[in-house]
């Protein structure tokens, strides 16, 4: 049994799964911060799955990109977890759980997450004998310039994530072959990152818990400030 944990954006989700079985899933879009709620929802959910602790073989955490603060989050508290449980823990691509949410084969599938000052992590994927394989890697991009190069693609386009809500004016507007992805499936899912959890184990993938980092793809706006008033450090 292999517990997820989704922080990465404004929803906070955790799930059961087996390597062909979605147990139980919690997810809660709230103004409480992660901190308060994960360990609750956690044990709420082992609860209503009726799995005990020992049943958890290994442990599956989005590690974004996403909000730095979130990914710190849900990271920690994976990493604590599998040390304590002495489980593996793998981590898993934000935006890679985001495109597996939607299996439209013949379709490009573009996630897309909130950056800030109007750019967008991005990243394509594409479904090629039931598997998910990545067409373009997570990149920061200027959401308008994300809309632009898939407007061209021969392709569908289906667009999802925090990003593609914020944004989805622009991408209404750009018409086909673009659209937006239904409300079920437009924000992560810590279902999709148990299951992909379990499709990146049977590849025989797992992480140190020591020195498994977030994906941040860029730095902070905090440290870009700090910088910009001290200086680089040597």
């Amino acid at each position: 049994m292999l517990l997820a944990i989704e922080t990465a954006t404004l929803a906070s989700g955790v799930a059961l799964a087996t390597a062909d079985k979605l147990v139980a899933e919690i997810i809660v879009q709230t103004k409480k911060t992660h901190s308060e709620r994960l360990m609750p929802h956690i044990e709420q959910l082992l609860e209503l799955g009726q799995v005990a602790k020992e049943d958890i073989t290994a442990i599956a955490v989005s590690i974004g990109p996403g909000s730095f603060t979130g990914l710190r989050i849900g990271l920690a508290t994976a990493k604590a977890l599998a040390y304590v449980w002495n489980v593996p823990v793998i981590g898993v691509s934000t935006l890679a759980a985001l495109a597996y949410a939607c299996p439209a084969p013949n379709s490009l599938i573009c996630p897309l997450l909130d950056a800030q000052k109007g750019n967008v992590y991005q990243a394509v994927y594409r479904w090629e004998k039931g598997m998910l394989q990545e067409v373009i890697p997570p990149r920061v991009i200027a959401h308008q310039e994300a809309i632009n190069e898939l407007a061209s693609q021969p392709l569908p386009v289906i667009m999802l994530g925090e990003g593609a809500v914020l944004f989805q004016e622009a991408i209404v507007a750009a018409a086909d072959p673009i659209e937006l992805a239904p409300p079920h499936i437009i924000l992560p899912r810590a279902g999709s990152v148990a299951l992909l959890g379990h499709q990146l184990l049977r590849q025989g993938i797992r992480h140190d818990v020591m020195t498994l980092e977030p994906l941040y793809i860029r730095r902070s706006e905090a440290e870009v400030l700090w910088e910009q008033r001290h200086g680089k450090c040597l």
